[in-house]
């Protein structure tokens, strides 16, 4: 281990950063190709019906995957914090093998009945303990190794490689749709992404073997031990930056989750596209998306956290609901993929610097915890639900609520905003 006193190189952060990133884009992958390729297998796991109600039931259970995700982060969080980032997401990857492995093995309800809807709730629940812990600890890593000139370009990679795992997702969906025939993907194709994510966890795993732990960490741990309360109630010394945790996710999770996992249903479900129409669309609009998050985090570097949160919570209020209803008439591809991107770009004001911004508000000693538990339990009341509620409006004939349901999130976050100081200047991130 390289001693924290010793000056660390640009190289050694980048190949660090490197390194975490790419466990971070396998973890990604593993969690979003379930949602890629529900319109495949929720007819597997469920008693026949219409393709709503067999999407409700696998929203449902992508929900359900949620609700782990807080006790990812209360486990991973005091994890990371007591043995190091790293031990965590080495740990974190590992669940995601497993709980991918599951479903690609799992047999169809024809096959073993109830026990096939069964096993994959088991297996959500795997895979959103792990993310659940791989946000924070990503999140407090990628801060941490950054220096503070480059905190924010570094620290957007954690959603570039979120929007690449999404990507790849997408990507072996459209392979696989040119490979295969809707008979084929709907009979067992759709296993065929699961397993190449357990296998890609393995390489993730032994790419993270070889990250440097980071040197808040190792400087916070070389202290002096002392008997102390429990991180969880060291957290609650902090309610303000606990609250703003919350403020700052719940638009921003709302948002994110409404126009790139759940728009390839809307597609589909609501403006009338194929399936295969409705994930290239996607599949372009979120590239760009990839690509706007080190340049916005860059931008964070220079005018501070704040700006950049503010075009995103005024450009979310003002436009989501005109978004989705010319989303929902649109006409052609192109008119599909210029709405989307638009929206992209308004989004990138949250994704790109959301996890820097919540790992300047906490020291170091409870850093993970303080930005995974509480990122966790909004993600799971309102990130999880967002699909489920949507298309639950829609069985109800009453789809447009749900567009001023994601605008009210919003303009909540906006307040937040507008009323927060900006983290870049009040950092709390050693260096």
């Amino acid at each position: 281990m390289r001693p924290p006193s010793t000056p660390r190189t640009m190289a050694s952060r980048i190949r660090s950063i490197f390194s975490g990133s790419v466990g971070n884009l396998v973890e990604w992958y593993d969690w979003y190709v379930y949602s890629a390729f529900s319109l495949y297998f929720a007819p597997a796991f469920f008693p026949k019906g219409n393709l709503t109600a067999q999407l409700l039931n696998s929203a449902a259970i992508f929900a359900v995957g949620f609700l782990m995700r807080p006790l990812g982060g209360w486990l991973m969080g005091i994890y990371a914090d007591r043995a190091g980032r790293k031990a965590a997401l080495l740990a974190s990857v590992l669940l995601m093998c497993g709980g991918s492995l599951l479903i690609a093995l799992t047999p169809s309800y024809s096959q073993i009945g109830v026990a096939a809807p069964a096993l994959l709730v088991l297996a959500r629940l795997l895979q959103g303990l792990s993310v659940g812990g791989e946000y924070g600890t990503s999140a407090t890593y990628l801060s941490e190794m950054a220096d503070a000139r480059h905190r924010g370009f570094f620290s957007s990679f954690q959603y570039v490689t979120l929007i690449a795992g999404q990507l790849l997702a997408l990507l072996v969906q459209l392979a696989l749709q040119q490979l295969l025939t809707p008979a084929e993907l709907a009979a067992w194709g759709w296993r065929i992404p699961f397993g190449i994510g357990a296998a890609a966890a393995l390489v993730a795993l032994y790419l993270r073997r070889t990250m440097e732990e980071t040197d808040a960490f190792q400087q916070e741990a070389a202290q002096p031990s002392a008997p102390k309360a429990s991180q969880l109630r060291i957290l609650l010394q902090h309610p303000r930056e606990v609250l703003t945790v919350i403020g700052l996710t719940l638009g921003g999770t709302v948002v994110f989750y409404t126009f790139t996992t759940y728009v390839q249903k809307f597609l589909v479900n609501t403006t009338g596209f194929s399936k295969g129409q409705a994930t290239l669309v996607s599949f372009g609009a979120l590239g760009v998306a990839m690509l706007l998050q080190p340049l916005l985090g860059a931008l964070s570097d220079r005018v501070g956290r704040r700006p950049v949160l503010l075009f995103f919570g005024i450009g979310a209020t003002l436009l989501t609901v005109p978004l989705l209803t010319a989303l929902a008439r649109a006409q052609g591809l192109g008119e599909a993929f210029g709405l989307l991107l638009l929206a992209m770009l308004v989004i990138s004001g949250y994704t790109s610097i959301n996890a820097v911004v919540k790992a300047e508000l906490f020291p170091t000693e409870i850093r993970a915890l303080g930005v995974g538990l509480p990122y966790a339990l909004t993600v799971a009341v309102f990130g999880g639900s967002a699909e489920y509620l949507a298309l639950l409006a829609k069985d109800y004939g009453v789809e447009h609520w749900f567009y001023w349901y994601v605008t009210a999130c919003a303009a909540v976050s906006l307040l937040v905003y507008w009323r927060m100081a900006d983290t870049r200047a009040t950092s709390r991130i050693r260096e």
